[in-house]
């Protein structure tokens, strides 16, 4: 029986555990690695896997899926370095860790796939952007794959484009949720009752998102079709444009880039 060991049990570890469990995964083929006493009693009594030690759980999977703290990697690497084997798929979520950082604290040789999950898949709408270490084949990515997308969907980019990943979907649901927050203050101050402005908003969300992806249409095309000659949506993009909100999207975008660069940097270092 194939084990995945999940070292990490925070709010993306359980994320990855129960979405492992949704997508058909047997509590028995699961081990979670967690040191606090009262969450490994939740996390046991709540989805029926073993929590055991990290060093436990990953000298018994065959895929270890490393979902800590960037700050906390190396010393997880540290502890578990010795029981890793030939073989073994480490994978890790962690942001700004690379898998060269990775690769010169494991055995050589061992497979490393690097992923940028967001919280979306919290609802199984999660957006993964997975990258090859140096000794990772088409199979390794494979099981990559189908560990993410328990969670949502999965692309597969070169390593040197994950500072881009992080700032367009692993930072992006802030930003969308900057623009929620800026609509729902906006309908109060028009007159609407939080609460109605909160509803219009999100649902306006939600179905302009399904719109996007269901119609496979260009979001300028969507956003033509809303917008009338001399009307009101025609009116408030204007105001947009001379706010100049698509350049404040790109200068904030390639700040999200250039700090997820130095981050990996600092951690290379």
């Amino acid at each position: 029986m194939s084990q995945i060991a999940i070292l990490g049990a925070g709010v993306m570890g359980e994320t990855l555990l129960s979405g492992l469990i949704r997508a058909g995964r047997r509590p028995e083929e699961l081990l979670v690695g967690e040191r606090r006493k009262a969450r490994a009693v939740e996390l046991e009594d709540r989805y029926g896997v073993d929590v055991v030690g990290n060093v436990e759980a990953a000298e018994k999977a065959d895929t270890v899926a490393l979902v800590v703290k960037p700050q906390d990697m190396a010393e997880l690497l540290e502890e578990i370095s010795r029981v890793v084997r030939p073989g073994q798929l480490v994978v890790s979520l962690a942001a700004g860790i690379t898998t060269g950082f990775i690769e010169a604290r494991l055995p050589q040789g061992t497979a490393v796939v690097r992923v940028m999950p967001n919280t979306p898949a919290l609802v199984d709408e999660g957006m993964a952007a997975i990258s090859r270490g140096s000794h990772c084949d088409e199979e390794h990515l494979r099981i990559a794959e189908s560990l993410m997308a328990a969670t949502g969907r999965v692309v597969r980019v070169p390593e040197k484009q994950q500072d881009a990943v992080t700032a367009i979907s692993g930072s992006g649901p802030a930003y969308l949720f900057f623009v929620v927050e800026s609509m729902i203050e906006a309908g109060v101050h028009l007159g609407l009752p939080r609460g109605t402005a909160a509803e219009l908003v999100v649902q306006t969300v939600v179905g302009s998102a399904k719109l996007l992806r269901e119609t496979g249409e260009h979001p300028t095309v969507l956003r033509e079709r809303v917008t009338s000659p001399g009307g009101t949506t025609a009116a408030a993009v204007r105001k947009l444009e001379d706010h100049k909100v698509r350049a404040a999207f790109l200068t904030a975008l390639e700040a999200a880039r250039d700090r997820s660069r130095a981050l990996a940097e600092g951690h290379d270092s």
